[in-house]
């Protein structure tokens, strides 16, 4: 008995060791569909946030659909121990493009609260921007700011609690704050 009470106590002591030397899992899921690599942006802002491939690393997949979001990224989390995942997508402009964006999003939803893990949708939707070269700048914007928010949920809570109210926004210019007079 007191033999097994010993090696439990020495594998709990390696268990929390491993614990503590694994590096947190930051998920990237985006779609082909996208006409944009919306992953790869995401992937570039993770590279340069402080502690990438020492205190965090990043595991990305890619599905055909933004459909196909919700079980890649519960898989992100089940499977490869993600703490947070970021989920990348572009609905078209055709209203039955706008039904299913609504559903992917439910089952985003879904399982985040079937997991208990964060799992950020971002979509940028085809009918966003007619200019080509303003709705690339919202799919790197929008890409960008969001895999950053995933970084700072996770190490940096505060930066989020510093821009609250303030109208951020992701893909266009900030709204700002309410003027009142």
């Amino acid at each position: 008995m007191a033999k097994k009470n010993l090696e439990k106590k020495i594998s709990d002591k390696k268990e929390k060791k491993n614990l503590k030397t694994r590096k947190i899992r930051i998920g990237v899921v985006d779609t082909m569909f996208a006409r944009y690599d919306m992953g790869q942006a995401a992937c570039d802002e993770l590279s340069i946030c402080p502690g990438y491939n020492k205190t965090f690393k990043v595991i990305s997949k890619t599905v055909p659909g933004f459909k196909d979001l919700a079980v890649a990224a519960l898989n992100l989390i089940e499977e490869d121990g993600c703490s947070i995942v970021v989920a990348l997508g572009m609905p078209g402009s055709a209203p039955i493009d706008k039904q299913c964006a609504h559903e992917a999003a439910q089952g985003i939803m879904q399982a985040q609260l079937f997991t208990g893990t964060p799992i950020l949708e971002v979509f940028v939707h085809e009918d966003e921007a007619s200019d080509p070269k303003v709705l690339a700048s919202v799919f790197e914007n929008r890409s960008r700011k969001h895999a950053r928010n995933a970084y700072w949920m996770l190490f940096e809570p505060e930066q989020l609690r510093r821009r609250a109210g303030q109208g951020i926004r992701q893909g266009f210019d900030d709204a700002g704050p309410l003027q009142l007079k």
